[in-house]
């Protein structure tokens, strides 16, 4: 581990602001297994009469959840409370490892997809998915490079599918 990494969570946790606590943990729930992105889909697809943004983003949710529990049980990242008992985290700790995270994953893996739904929207969708990231090391239980790690890995699973999902509407029709 870096040492600036665990400094800068040590530093974010021990200067918390108790009447801005329920905001991060709020953060933080609605994160929980991308539930909020669905959401934000169903309504982006709702508005825009586009099923394919609603498909595409349970599955950019979907794998990028996926795809960060399988790369946390390779990486044996100790998550923050394990290594320090003080603070306490303000929510439950999860029992996996911590790199990378998979709350930023989904959020930045729907993000990406909405933001090509809705262009002009798409500042709103990173700002929720960056809320939410942070939020994690606010709360006590990721590290800074965590997030960037789940960050990394949501745009990276977002940009396959759209490209997966670009190449089969423009690729010509079978022929027999």
């Amino acid at each position: 581990m870096i040492p600036l990494d665990r400094h800068l969570e040590r530093f974010v946790v021990l200067h918390r602001v108790g009447w801005l606590d329920w905001l991060f943990v709020g953060l933080s729930r609605i994160g929980t297994l991308g539930l909020v992105w669905i959401a934000v889909a169903a309504l982006v697809t709702a508005l825009f009469r586009r099923p394919s943004v609603f498909v595409l983003t349970v599955a950019a949710v979907a794998s990028a959840d996926l795809l960060a529990l399988a790369l946390k049980t390779v990486l044996d990242v100790d998550r923050p409370p394990v290594r320090y008992a003080s603070p306490e985290p303000l929510v439950r700790v999860p029992t996996d490892h911590s790199f990378p995270s998979g709350h930023t994953a989904t959020s930045f893996a729907a993000a990406l997809i909405l933001a090509r739904a809705a262009p002009r929207r798409s500042w709103l969708f990173f700002v929720l998915a960056v809320a939410i990231g942070f939020s994690r090391v606010y709360v006590g239980v990721h590290y800074p490079s965590d997030v960037l790690g789940g960050a990394l890995l949501g745009l990276l699973v977002a940009t396959a599918l759209l490209r997966l999902a670009g190449g089969r509407r423009r690729s010509p029709p079978a022929t027999q």
